[in-house]
């Protein structure tokens, strides 16, 4: 992760960053059902660096929520929860290997490097299935999510989206773009 990239937001930024967070948190119970909004709270207070990066998660429109607690590790996981692949993070290839590996057309930017960018992973197509159980998600648009590195090495990288009421995972080149294809994220806070 670019630390370089990192800022700490203005408190009055973070505190309405803070409120559209608990908001939805409220709006959707079903994705983290006996988890309280102020041990959420509590823990992104604590984490300054792990707010920046849900925000810029909120910035390209990833609409973050909470989706589970990590006894073990004390911690809350948040996903990109916007109902479509974020608009800020479409047009994207895989990886900074396939944007290099362009020649024209480059897109601005790769699904592994803006994640890294902004502190975030990228979900695994398990994650991905996780997800999908709390709501219908990418029902017009598609995600990258983490390729196997045997797949990775053939020049291919997977994405997945939701189709006919089911989920569906599909490869294509990792060089590849799309204006409907984006990535989803998590955090751990």
């Amino acid at each position: 992760m670019s630390k370089n990239h990192k800022q700490e937001l203005t408190t009055e930024h973070r505190e309405e960053l803070y409120k559209t967070l608990k908001t939805r948190f409220e709006k959707n119970m079903n994705r983290h059902e006996g988890i309280e909004w102020s041990s959420v709270h509590a823990k992104l207070v604590a984490a300054p660096d792990k707010v920046w990066s849900l925000n810029e998660m909120e910035r390209t429109l990833g609409e973050p929520d909470v989706v589970g607690y990590d006894e073990e590790k004390d911690e809350y996981i948040f996903y990109d929860c916007s109902a479509e692949s974020p608009k800020g993070r479409r047009s994207v290839c895989y990886d900074h290997e396939a944007l290099e590996s362009r020649k024209q057309h480059k897109p601005e930017n790769s699904a592994i490097g803006m994640a890294a960018d902004m502190g975030i992973e990228i979900l695994t197509e398990e994650q991905y299935r996780e997800l999908q159980k709390l709501g219908k998600f990418d029902n017009k648009t598609s995600s990258w999510v983490e390729t196997p590195a045997e797949i990775r090495k053939l020049g291919g990288a997977i994405f997945c989206d939701r189709r006919y009421d089911s989920i569906f995972m599909y490869h294509n080149g990792a060089e590849s773009y799309y204006a409907a294809r984006g990535f989803r994220g998590l955090l751990r806070v």
